[in-house]
């Protein structure tokens, strides 16, 4: 006989894309490779070649004002609202999913205000705060002492950066001994001067640049405790410092929109530069005489410090980029990292620009190798794109498509390339001018059209083997914002897009619109070289609704589709006349999904009628009541109504049949088991059985309501995105949870049986431990009950056998503790009373008060008072049995006097007076 086919009820969250930044401080350790990042009251440090999370630090609660990390990755700062300043450790994890185990090692409080920011030098041993108070606090990072506390500047503390100058041997000797003698003759403790005097040897030729919302730069000489120079040319707040040991100069930056080169030797202007923009960050590339800046226009340059030449700068798009707020830039793998205020991380590559640098006579671009995603904003809409299905197309509530991929990144062969790893942005598809609401792939994953707020359509060209990712065609014609597109579900075999899907874009496409209308777009063919595009038009629009349009769905042969409303409606209509057909009612609010079922989907029972039939087949609607509604396309009637979300059902879908039945499974497809998906606003996925109308499993890993959901067929994962900008993938565990199920039943009915082996040997210590370990009482007391029964008992023996003493009297702790929670139970009635006492007489007898003392675990104390209250109980029991015995003993010495003589009754031996 065969098998029934087993139900998808099990899935498990195998990957998820998460936000990594949302504003705030971005910094990088020396090796370009984590990443640590503020999201909102957290920080996240993240793998940047791989894009795994290595740590989740939680903060103190209020939102991070500053953060940095040493540059060997030690120790991780966090600076919050609350005035508090927390210095982790971190260090590599044993745990195989997180990489790094960050521990807490002392919070400190340094300002009166919050700190603005802060800065670590090279060597990760000093850490200088800056904050709106204006001081400036030096600390000792592993000794959490300040070493320095600066004063000078009046207002916030903008810009802080620590470099060693280019001091001589003698000066810094001098400089030493200077100090050696003012400190002793200070008359101060000399141990407690030892750590001071070694913190002067080590910051003797360190300085400390500082800027400050008044528009002065301030160097500090660490070692003598003061400030040797004052440089006042900038006119506003100062935005970046940098320092560069090759060329002995100092550069900062300003929102006067100019950059300054100082000479670190006379601190005099060495080269003013003209940025004609407000600049919010500047750095030298490496050791060469270039530098990088970045403001408000978004766009990255290269200038030439002893020029002031523009060298390069990042190709502009069409679409302008956000502020630039930071660019981090690493030597070592060779990228300068832009951060935008989109929350956008662009790495664009700096290796040409070290190795070949400009002439006086070219201009170079920067070439971007990858983008990064800090947040995608609330997920609106997902799809898997390319015949692969290896990308994921997002629509994340702005007028951009991301491409993200799904290739997981090597740890072992570390690249920066765009897609080479997971959730890495692979593009972009600019080009909607309002928030893009809804896409639709195509059957061959190379053709996707999306419908936005500015009340058009556009399909995209995606191939992803050339990475090209390019805009086809352009539908305009709706009133009103495009709330639902839809392609035809597959092509027929015998049209040459099923073999060449990238040059035969599909047949037409179906959209509707808060205008109410739907409308059947003719896609013609590919670019014409006369024309910019292809020609586009609509075969036909039809007032569908009296409501906004949702949903759109197409059968699988291209015959009818659907469209759900917001009136509480589904219309069903003929793709070539585009006529209703029929109309689906029953939903008590607005309808916001709708789904065909899939070709060869098994015929479904109804909750009161017969099984539908499958010639037109089934359709799946999701509703604002809560309901998932299964209807029947023969009669239009509802199906089955599935009830278990608690608020609005935001999507639904067909689960992938099951795979081809083999040799020892042949149960043919009609009897295996149809599932669907839903995801509502309660921020749950179910999936259901179709004939039960019962769930079969509840996904939860997201915060805010789920509007996206879509299935890869061929490897059944599902993938959900919502409103907490997470999207999950849930991994279909089904098969490996029946295995592990299926072996772990077989273990236990082998170990029962080993018990009963143990138990009919007379093996007391192996049954005892099986006993305790399969969790069976009533095995346990039964053979208490033998023991305690036993007649006559072994001499010496307070249990009735020598062999049940010496094995209670070698119990571990775990197993000691779940025979006291039996003998609590047993305790508790009178019928088996007599076996816990007498176990526990034996227990209190064989082990030191000392060791029951010391026993740890949940409900210990229940076990204890449990115990205590039903002993006292029946030895109050066995008291009044013993006071009643005297009562019947008097009756029967006094019944003995009673006799009888010759059949009368008689006075024994009492003598009447």
């Amino acid at each position: 006989m065969a098998s029934q086919q087993a139900s998808n009820t099990t899935f498990e969250p195998e990957r998820v894309i998460q936000p990594i930044y949302t504003g705030g401080d971005v910094v990088l350790d020396r090796g370009g490779r984590i990443l640590a990042s503020c999201l909102g009251e957290e920080a996240v440090l993240t793998d940047l070649y791989t894009g795994e999370a290595l740590a989740r630090l939680e903060g103190d609660g209020e939102v991070l004002t500053a953060l940095a990390i040493t540059p060997s990755a030690s120790h991780l700062v966090l600076c919050s609202r609350s005035l508090s300043m927390q210095i982790y450790t971190l260090e590599p994890s044993t745990d195989s999913h997180i990489t790094l185990a960050p521990s807490l090692l002392r919070t400190l409080k340094p300002h009166s205000t919050p700190i603005i920011t802060i800065a670590i030098d090279s060597t990760g041993t000093l850490i200088a705060t800056g904050s709106a108070d204006g001081v400036i606090k030096v600390w000792d990072i592993r000794g959490g002492f300040v070493t320095h506390t600066l004063r000078g500047h009046n207002g916030v503390i903008s810009a802080l950066h620590f470099f060693e100058a280019s001091n001589t041997e003698t000066e810094r000797e001098n400089s030493l001994k200077k100090k050696k003698k003012r400190r002793k003759d200070s008359g101060h403790d000399q141990d407690g001067m030892e750590n001071i005097v070694h913190g002067d040897v080590a910051t003797a030729r360190f300085r400390l640049a500082s800027g400050g919302e008044d528009g002065k730069i301030r160097i500090w000489d660490l070692s003598k405790r003061k400030s040797i120079a004052t440089l006042d040319s900038h006119v506003s707040v100062i935005r970046g410092l940098e320092y560069s040991s090759t060329l002995n100069v100092l550069v900062s930056a300003s929102r006067d929109k100019t950059v300054i080169v100082w000479d670190a030797q006379t601190w005099k202007t060495k080269k003013v530069i003209p940025i004609l923009e407000v600049v919010e960050t500047v750095g030298f590339v490496g050791d060469s005489p270039l530098i990088f800046t970045g403001g408000d226009s978004g766009i990255l340059r290269i200038w030439d410090a002893q020029t002031g030449r523009k060298v390069a700068e990042e190709q502009a798009d069409e679409k302008e980029e956000d502020e630039i707020i930071r660019v981090l830039h690493n030597s070592a793998m060779n990228f300068l990292m832009s951060v935008h205020s989109d929350q956008s991380l662009l790495l664009h590559s700096s290796s040409s620009l070290v190795q070949n640098p400009p002439d006086e006579n070219t201009s170079a671009d920067l070439l971007l190798i990858r983008r990064i995603s800090g947040t995608h904003d609330e997920i609106i809409d997902l799809a898997y794109v390319t015949p692969e299905r290896s990308l994921l197309a997002l629509a994340t509530n702005s007028e951009d498509i991301r491409i993200v991929s799904l290739a997981i990144g090597s740890s072992d062969e570390p690249s920066l390339a765009s897609g080479s790893c997971f959730g890495a942005d692979v593009a972009l598809l600019q080009g909607h001018e309002d928030i893009i609401i809804c896409l639709d792939v195509d059957s061959s994953g190379c053709w996707l059209a999306t419908g936005a707020k500015d009340n058009t359509a556009r399909l995209w060209r995606l191939d992803h083997g050339r990475s090209s990712y390019e805009h086809y065609a352009t539908f305009t014609g709706h009133a009103e914002s495009i709330g639902a597109i839809s392609f035809a579900q597959q092509p027929p075999a015998s049209k040459p897009s099923s073999k060449a899907a990238l040059d035969h874009p599909p047949n037409f496409l179906i959209t509707g619109s808060q205008d109410k209308t739907i409308k059947r777009w003719t896609i013609t063919g590919p670019k014409s070289k006369s024309s910019s595009q292809p020609s586009s038009r609509a075969a036909y629009t039809r007032k569908a609704h009296d409501k906004d349009i949702n949903a759109i769905s197409i059968n699988h042969n291209n015959t009818i589709f659907a469209s759900a409303s917001q009136d509480r409606t589904v219309k069903i209509w003929s793709v070539e006349e585009g006529e209703v057909q029929g109309i689906l009612r029953g939903h008590r609010r607005g309808v916001w999904s709708v789904k065909f079922a899939p070709k060869d989907t098994p015929s479904i029972s109804g909750d009161s009628t017969g099984p539908a039939s499958s010639r037109r087949g089934v359709v799946l609607t999701g509703s604002g009541d809560k309901t998932v509604k299964i209807w029947s396309l023969t009669d239009y009637s509802c199906l089955r109504t599935l009830e278990g979300h608690t608020n609005s059902v935001l999507k639904v879908l067909w689960m992938p049949s099951a795979a081809a039945p083999s040799d020892e499974d042949s149960t043919p497809a009609s009897k295996r088991p149809v599932q669907i998906a839903s995801a509502g606003g309660d921020g749950l996925v179910k999936i259901w059985d179709s004939n039960t109308g019962e769930v079969a499993c509840t996904l939860d890993n997201h915060t805010d309501r789920i509007w996206a959901l879509a299935v890869d067929p061929m490897t059944n994962t599902l993938v959900s995105g919502g409103g907490d900008s997470v999207v999950t993938f849930w991994k279909d565990t089904t098969s490996s949870t029946a295995a592990a199920a299926a072996a772990a039943s077989t273990a236990k009915v082998e170990q029962e049986q080993q018990l009963m082996n143990y138990m009919h040997a007379g093996s007391y210590r192996e049954a005892i431990v099986l006993s305790l370990t399969l969790n069976h009482p009533a095995r346990l007391l039964s053979l208490f009950q033998g023991v305690v029964d036993r007649s006559p008992p072994e001499e010496g023996s307070l249990s009735g056998l020598n062999a049940v003493d010496e094995v209670l009297t070698n119990l571990s702790d775990e197993q000691l503790l779940e025979l006291l929670r039996r003998l609590r139970d047993w305790n508790t009635n009178a019928r088996t009373a007599v076996v816990a006492q007498r176990i526990l007489n034996v227990i209190v007898r064989s082990y030191p008060a000392g060791r029951l003392a010391g026993l740890r675990g949940r409900g210990w104390k229940e076990v204890v008072e449990g115990l205590r209250a039903y002993t006292e109980r029946h030895y109050r029991r066995m008291a009044e049995l013993v006071d009643e015995s005297y009562l019947v003993e008097y009756t029967l010495r006094e019944m003995e006097e009673v006799g009888f003589v010759n059949g009368e009754e008689a006075l024994g031996e009492v003598v009447m007076a």
